[in-house]
């Protein structure tokens, strides 16, 4: 079949039933990837607990699971051409649900890291795999297709520290992993059974691109770590974050290097010549930043600020979790009737607005004051996520799916370690100076602050009858609301940057291209 002639096949599939229902299937697992991101971001003291960690050692059971993700999903397009969209997935599916069972019952916090990395390894390769599929069953035309993946890809990590700390209160932190048992299997074997859309090549693993495997590991693995860990290690000023920069940098060399000189590299980099796949990747960079950086600054301010428990923090996301699901038919319904150009710029501003007003909150915000904001970014992510994937994927030719989905799904994580990095960079700056700033108009020197310390010491020594040390315990107090305070600032920088850059990024949509589909079939 010609490349014309596939062009038009996939325009407008006629798929068979068992494709369709074996495509559903496969969403199934890919949503379980997705989840597991953010599935133990609420328990991990509850982990940590469980495998007798330190506190410096548990967030590796998340930063592993990412970094190894991150290496997979640009390698799932080459991959799934060696073995098949089938066999990829029923391996990647199949192992991901040992991994996950292995976890379950992970005896020190080294095998559970070690079994992370297995399980987001694997895992990963499911969600490009996906992504590319739903445009070979579904049609890069139809919006369906791109409806399905963002609301799957939106709301996995939406729902995930939600749905985590449900089933640890409930339960136990074990049945995180133990919960993809069941459904793992019955996709690998589903997947295995119907998913019969392409063939295998081995033939290219003639002289294929090993180096290239190596460099394209070295440099997002170096850099998804110094992402992860260098706030934590005050970046520069340690040693380690200096070695995988190192690293990093000698990894990205060698894989540009590969990929514009090897014949076959096992990352064609040529799909960055189609402008609308180019700017969506940005855009999908952006949406990345967003959408993690979102989900973690809230519950931060949430537990620190608010004093929310993980249940009543679960509440507050599901707004925007209820908002994106309603949101979903919207969105889809409106791509299809006017230029999904405007739509994306409509759903990146409603976005941006969103996060402006969490801005607003105070250390007084109750459950209501976070309603509308929450709703108007949940609105707003999906008319972002559902036109850029159809602006993005839907423009680049059938021999280029696979790859190009794997690399706009990394851009989009890369776009939430950047994120998280920055926004934990921030954070750490902007609480330091505001508290500085705060603790400089608190002082005895000040008639209102001697006067406050005096009036509370007398009130809380008479609340204790006078067996408290009244004035240590007002100025304990003052310190308290000081660093409250400090917080409530701190977060109100970060999520007006958040704000500005989805704001920036509008300039970019009217470079896209629209009906960019029927101009490359046109041209093959």
């Amino acid at each position: 079949m010609s490349v014309a002639a596939t062009a038009d096949a996939l325009a407008d599939p006629k798929p068979e039933r068992r494709h369709l229902v074996g495509f559903f299937i496969m969403v199934v697992g890919m949503f379980m990837a997705i989840l597991d991101i953010q599935i133990v971001a609420s328990s991990l003291s509850e982990i940590q607990a469980g495998l007798g960690a330190a506190p410096d050692e548990i967030g590796w059971v998340q930063s592993s699971y990412l970094i190894a993700e991150v290496i997979i999903i640009p390698l799932s397009g080459w991959l799934s051409q060696v073995m098949s969209t089938r066999w990829l997935f029923v391996i990647s599916c199949g192992g991901f649900t040992l991994a996950s069972f292995a976890c379950a019952f992970a005896w020190s916090i080294e095998s559970m890291i070690a079994f992370r990395v297995l399980q987001g390894f694997l895992g990963g390769a499911m969600i490009p795999t996906v992504f590319a599929t739903s445009y070979f069953v579904l049609g890069r035309n139809n919006p369906k297709a791109s409806i399905l993946m963002g609301l799957i890809a939106t709301m996995g990590p939406t729902l995930g520290p939600t749905l985590g700390g449900w089933i640890t209160s409930a339960l136990s932190w074990h049945w995180l992993f133990l919960l993809n048992i069941a459904p793992g299997i019955l996709v690998t074997i589903g997947t295995a059974t119907l998913m019969d859309i392409d063939r295998p090549n081995l033939k290219l693993l003639r002289g294929f691109d090993l180096a290239g495997i190596f460099a394209v590991a070295l440099f997002l693995g170096s850099l998804q770590f110094v992402l992860e860990e260098g706030n934590k290690n005050d970046w520069f000023q340690s040693d380690e974050i200096l070695l995988f920069t190192v690293l990093g940098v000698v990894g990205a060399v060698w894989f540009f290097w590969r990929a514009f000189t090897f014949a076959r590299p096992v990352i064609d980099l040529r799909v960055f010549t189609n402008r609308n796949f180019a700017i969506g990747c940005v855009v999908a960079f952006a949406i990345g930043f967003g959408m993690y950086g979102s989900v973690y600054v809230l519950p931060l301010f949430l537990g620190r600020v608010s004093g929310y428990d993980s249940y009543h923090i679960g509440t507050v996301l599901a707004v925007t979790g209820l908002c994106q699901f309603l949101a979903t038919p919207i969105a889809g319904i409106l791509c299809r009737k006017f230029d999904a150009r405007a739509i994306l710029g409509i759903g990146l501003f409603f976005f941006a607005l969103g996060v402006y007003l969490n801005s607003f909150l105070t250390s007084e915000s109750d459950f209501d004051a976070f309603v509308l904001p929450q709703a108007v970014r949940g609105l707003g992510i999906m008319m972002c996520m559902i036109p850029a994937n159809m602006l993005a994927l839907g423009s680049v030719r059938p021999d280029q799916m696979k790859n190009a989905s794997g690399l706009y799904n990394l851009m989009r994580n890369t776009g939430g370690a950047f994120g998280l990095a920055i926004i934990n960079t921030l954070l750490t700056d902007r609480l330091a100076h505001h508290l500085s700033r705060l603790s400089e108009a608190v002082n005895a020197a000040r008639p209102v602050a001697t006067g406050m310390i005096e009036g509370l010491s007398s009130h809380l020594s008479d609340l204790a009858g006078g067996t408290i040390d009244g004035d240590s315990a007002a100025i304990a107090l003052i310190r308290q609301i000081a660093q409250r305070e400090a917080y409530v600032l701190a977060f109100t920088d970060v999520l007006l940057i958040m704000s500005i850059t989805f704001f920036a990024i509008l300039v970019l949509i009217p470079f896209m291209r629209r009906g960019a589909f029927n101009a490359a079939a046109a041209d093959h």
